[in-house]
């Protein structure tokens, strides 16, 4: 069936008010650093139950700059999933540590706090883990098991505000959480951060670190004491951010209901009809910043998930790709990782696909991703 109109796999929705207080900002002469980041902080603080946060240019340089607050660097392991966007294993390497990568979970496709422990050594510093879509790990588990090895965790939220767990908001509780504000997540501010700290000293230090380690003091007093990057929000991304997390209840409950819809739509029978993956059902903690199916193998050679895009593309419909395996890539691999040494997040980074989700979406929307997944896979058996 043909379309007149394509439907993306993500689309920003930034609302006129927003647009305007943009416009407003540009017009005021303070367009860097100023009282819309300072705003934006303080609404975050308040969201996260009064935990010290801080923003910044990117959901990058927070987990970098975490790591470097816990004091990780040359000589440590961090441990962390293969199945994420490179960042996240990348900041280690920029500290100086060294990526420890375990197995992830065949159904929830996050990292398998089992194989976490057994990967433990001496060395082993820290954790970073993933919420895959927005999908928390076992929040209790995770932090038993860095309570008895004594390590600190560095949760890479980027996908999981407003993701809970029992009734908690994720970065409401825990040690440093790490957010992103980038294009396609639940709320934008088109670039960005945010990190949540356990306490001002920390929040402070990443102060520093945000701006070239600088201290101010009296009318010219400037000291330097930290090696600090450039990585300061600006007041045009925090308007933006601003106004997007006004609505950040309403996103959370849009996009619960378009999964509910999305698995209304595939059906009861969809996994053993179709031979794909349906992610978990999870309506109270997720808040389902992608809805993903992993595909199912082809046997006649031909690279399945590149076909299955190309075709949903001409159905009309957006697809992303989201992740293939870090350890695969040619910078991990010049490091000694290969193939087979984590088969469940090789057969995920080979086969997982994310279908259409955005704020702007509807249900017919989600009808039409349905139809073209239906005709592009056709039924296994």
């Amino acid at each position: 069936m043909n379309y007149p109109d394509f439907l993306p796999f993500t689309k920003p929705a930034i609302d006129e008010a927003t647009i305007a207080a943009v416009g407003d900002v540009l017009r005021s002469g303070w367009i860097t650093s100023g009282p819309k980041v300072q705003l934006f902080e303080a609404q975050l603080s308040d969201y996260f139950g009064g935990r010290p946060v801080r923003t910044f240019n990117s959901g990058t340089c927070t987990m970098e700059i975490a790591l470097r607050i816990a004091g990780i660097g040359a000589g440590d392991e961090v441990i962390t999933t293969p199945i994420s966007w490179v960042a996240t294993a990348n900041v280690i390497i920029e500290v100086g540590a060294t990526p420890v990568f375990v197995d992830v979970d065949p159904v929830t496709r996050n990292i398998d706090l089992a194989q976490v422990e057994a990967a433990i050594t001496p060395r082993t510093k820290a954790i970073i883990p993933v919420y895959l879509s927005g999908l928390p790990l076992d929040m209790d588990r995770l932090y038993a098991l860095a309570k008895k090895h004594n390590l600190r965790v560095v949760e890479d939220a980027a996908q999981a505000l407003g993701s809970s767990w029992k009734g908690e908001r994720i970065g409401a509780f825990g040690d440093f959480v790490s957010f992103s504000f980038q294009a396609n997540k639940n709320i934008t501010s088109s670039e960005g951060g945010c990190l949540v700290l356990n306490n001002l000293e920390e929040a402070r230090l990443a102060e520093k670190h945000r701006l070239q380690g600088v201290t101010r003091s009296g009318f010219d007093g400037l000291d330097v004491d930290v090696l600090g990057g450039k990585y300061n929000m600006t007041d045009i991304a925090a308007t933006i951010g601003l106004g997007q997390f006004a609505h950040i209840e309403a996103i959370t409950a849009h996009r619960r209901e378009l999964a509910k819809y999305y698995f209304e739509c595939l059906g009861s029978d969809f996994e053993a009809k179709y031979g794909a993956q349906l992610p978990v059902a999870d309506f109270d903690n997720s808040n389902w910043h992608m809805f993903q199916l992993v595909l199912p193998e082809r046997q006649d050679g031909k690279p399945a998930r590149a076909t299955f895009m190309e075709q949903m593309q001409e159905h009309g419909v957006g697809i992303g790709c989201h992740y293939p395996s870090i350890h695969l890539l040619s910078l991990y691999r010049a490091r000694g990782f290969k193939e087979g040494m984590f088969p469940i997040a090789e057969r995920v980074g080979r086969l997982i696909v994310s279908l259409p989700m955005f704020n702007a979406m509807t249900t017919r929307d989600v009808e039409r991703s349905v139809e073209a997944v239906k005709a592009v896979l056709q039924p296994c058996c």
